[in-house]
């Protein structure tokens, strides 16, 4: 008789393109995610918390760099075995298009305009990469039903706001900020009827920041040569019709009414272009009575990602400072944040127009940001480890760490084999505790307990002489019902 064949063990491995968050990772996004809470609060958003499930109908084709409708989402079929099959399901991909089916589910109900702000994962069935990953988090802020271009300007303001909140100096980043707009104003001075023709140009665009002025004239003409030899197809526009995009793209010039007279040329006699400068010049107007400048934020008609899905400005938040890639190559930090104005959303489900503005803010970059800077990271204090000496006597060490507690103290009773005492300090340090406190018998009897300062013992011994030891105790006794005021006093000495 055959044996049995083993049901294999399963593996211990985090799936591809996802990962584990411990303590530190938590409580820094947490701190971060709670200042730019307290910004977005400020400017009178409130909270909401949608599902982290859409039907793949609400949820649509409004993945920007995703092709296919439902491409690049997570999804399955309700009761897919059986008879009638029910709805197509999906993990959100991002938070706006929750929002829009939000705003059309309630909107007798919410506030008009509705302005919100959300935080928490979405999910992305993408290839993953270095630094890619296939859940993460974002922070987004909504303003739904202002048509007026100070929405767009608020939105502007308090994505520099917040970028100081977290700790990112002015000079380390620059909101920029363009118009969809502006860009269509150009197509028609090009005279791009096709919409075929428009997305393929749309594209090139795109690609302005890898291959410049150059390569993007030879992109929208007769094509290009990579940097591996390879030859790309362009559009076939003549050297006429690419000139208005080479021109849009390159108007930046040293002061906010130079570039906003420049991209006037490039959209000639564009109506619709004329509006998208016209709402620039608002903008930047607004934002100047404010007291933000263009050392804040720039009007900046290189920011073109994004644009086939936007139809109003644009902005986009980059951090300007240099890091180390993992070549130890100098390079800038690049984009944190990116958002504009997207009209068409909430249409798909009223039929009705609906104006709307907002940004989402890359939880995980952001992070990433202020950990290369030193603004965040670094060993995290763990708790007041109150250490067991005698096992019978659990609930007298129960009731110290009750003590220290309710008085505010992060504490913990050492709750493995207490048996070897070495341990239960090596635990501690393991830890990061600040502090352990200890009693064995004849602590209890003489009514006092011991308390040992970690941090300070671990500074004595990397470097102290025997004197200074001697001089510099690190641990203490003091009676029972001083517990609470020595932990007290050793942890605001170490901070």
């Amino acid at each position: 008789m055959a044996k049995p064949k083993k049901t294999p063990r399963p593996k211990a491995e985090t799936p591809k393109g996802f990962q584990d968050y411990f303590g530190t990772d938590v409580t820094e996004r947490k701190a971060m995610l709670d200042a730019i809470a307290a910004v977005y609060h400020r400017y009178g958003f409130d909270a909401l918390e949608s599902s982290a499930v859409e039907t793949v109908e609400a949820l649509g084709k409004f993945l920007p760099d995703v092709d296919r409708p439902n491409e690049g989402v997570f999804a399955w079929q309700e009761d897919n075995d059986g008879d009638k099959p029910g709805d197509w399901l999906a993990l959100r991909y991002d938070l706006t298009a929750p929002l829009a089916r939000v705003y059309a589910q309630y909107r007798n109900d919410l506030p008009a305009p509705y302005r919100r702000y959300a935080m928490g994962p979405v999910w992305r069935n993408e290839k993953p990469g270095p630094g890619r990953f296939r859940q993460f988090y974002q922070c987004d802020a909504d303003t739904v039903g202002a048509p007026s271009v100070a929405a767009d300007a608020e939105i502007c303001a308090m994505l520099a706001d917040t970028l100081e909140q977290v700790g990112i100096p002015r000079g380390d980043y620059i909101v920029r900020v363009n118009n969809r707009k502006v860009l269509n104003g150009v197509l028609e001075t090009m005279g791009l009827e096709a919409d075929a023709d428009r997305d393929a140009v749309l594209r090139t665009i795109d690609k302005f920041d890898k291959v410049g002025e150059a390569g993007v004239r030879e992109l929208l003409t007769k094509g290009r040569l990579d940097a591996s030899g390879a030859f790309i197809d362009g559009v076939g526009l003549s050297a006429d019709q690419a000139e208005p995009v080479v021109a849009f793209l390159t108007s930046k010039a040293a002061t906010a009414s130079e570039t906003l007279m420049n991209l006037r040329h490039a959209v000639g006699a564009s109506a619709m272009g004329a509006e998208g400068v016209a709402e620039l010049e608002t903008i930047a107007s607004l934002l100047a009575a404010q007291g933000y400048g263009p050392d804040r934020i720039d009007i900046d008609p290189s920011v073109v990602r994004g644009l086939g899905y936007y139809t109003g400005p644009v902005f986009e938040a980059e951090l300007t400072f240099e890091i180390f890639d993992e070549k130890g190559r100098k390079r800038q930090f690049g984009s944190v944040a990116g958002g504009g104005r997207y009209d068409d959303l909430v249409k798909r489900f009223t039929g009705q127009a609906v104006p709307a503005t907002g940004v989402s803010i890359g939880v995980d970059r952001l992070l990433a940001a202020l950990r290369a800077t030193g603004r965040v990271g670094g060993a995290v204090t763990g708790p007041v480890v109150v250490t067991v000496m005698d096992r019978d006597r659990m609930a007298d060490y129960q009731a110290m760490v009750s003590e220290l507690r309710q008085a505010g103290i992060r504490a913990e009773v050492y709750l493995g084999n207490p048996k070897n005492f070495g341990n239960q300090l090596k635990y501690a340090d393991k830890r990061n505790s600040p502090v352990a406190v200890i009693e064995g018998g004849d602590e209890k009897a003489g009514g006092v307990v011991q308390i040992k300062d970690l941090i300070l013992g671990a500074k004595i011994a990397e470097s102290a002489t025997l004197e200074e030891w001697k001089e510099r105790p690190s641990q203490f006794e003091v009676p029972r019902d001083h517990l609470v005021a020595k932990v007290r006093e050793i942890l605001e000495s170490q901070d």
